[in-house]
């Protein structure tokens, strides 16, 4: 399928079909292309929950306004943010750096002080509103790959962070869930799915300048 008739192809997937599940293959697809997301800085400041308990499911119905699919998809992700961006996580990307492409410290050290410094005089708000935009990068690399692999999902601002956060122990793992992706396929029943797309002429979103 090429990229734009994938696109086309997708939908905010209202209803899931229960009794499909993706296969491990399907999902290791969807763990690397979350971990090959674009980043700022490549710093990464993420982390995604794959969760496939129903009941678990069936629990955080509740807490998204008691959207269906968030029970009936065969996998729910929730994109989450690390609360700490600090000298210690910036410091051990730079090791992660090293490791693998053996670059010299002379090279890493001079962008790695700059970091640390610039976040070091950061507001939490700001580098929380930092790394939320990261999140929303890799919800976008999420959703055009499920569109190439024919995986159905509907993503979602729609639900309550803190009682996410509560039930699932984020905050002992110093996380805060920004966005929630749940997958799967679609219930031949969602009328949504043979709804033309409405999209605002092209000409009227695409500015050339020569």
């Amino acid at each position: 399928m090429s990229n734009i008739k994938a696109l086309n192809w997708r939908y905010a997937t209202k209803k899931f079909d229960e009794s499909r599940k993706l296969t491990e293959e399907k999902l290791e697809v969807l763990k690397h292309a979350f971990n090959l997301t674009a980043t700022s800085y490549g710093l990464q400041p993420l982390r995604m929950l794959v969760i496939s308990n129903r009941e678990k499911q069936k629990q955080l119905k509740e807490f998204s306004m008691n959207q269906e699919q968030v029970e009936s998809a065969s996998h729910v992700l929730v994109i989450c943010i690390e609360k700490e961006v600090d000298e210690k996580f910036i410091k051990t990307y730079f090791k992660r750096v090293k490791h693998i492409r053996e670059t010299p410290d002379e090279v890493l050290n001079p962008f790695q002080n700059f970091l640390v410094d610039d976040f070091s005089s950061k507001a939490t708000e700001e580098i929380e509103a930092w790394a939320r935009n990261q999140a929303y990068l890799a919800m976008g690399t999420l959703l055009t790959v499920c569109a190439t692999e024919e995986i159905d999902a509907c993503p979602m601002e729609g639900f309550e962070p803190e009682k996410y956060d509560e039930y699932l122990g984020l905050r002992e793992m110093n996380l805060q869930s920004v966005l929630v992706l749940p997958v799967g396929y679609r219930s031949k029943d969602d009328m949504f799915s043979t709804f033309k797309k409405v999209r605002r002429p092209l000409e009227e979103v695409i500015i050339e300048i020569d």
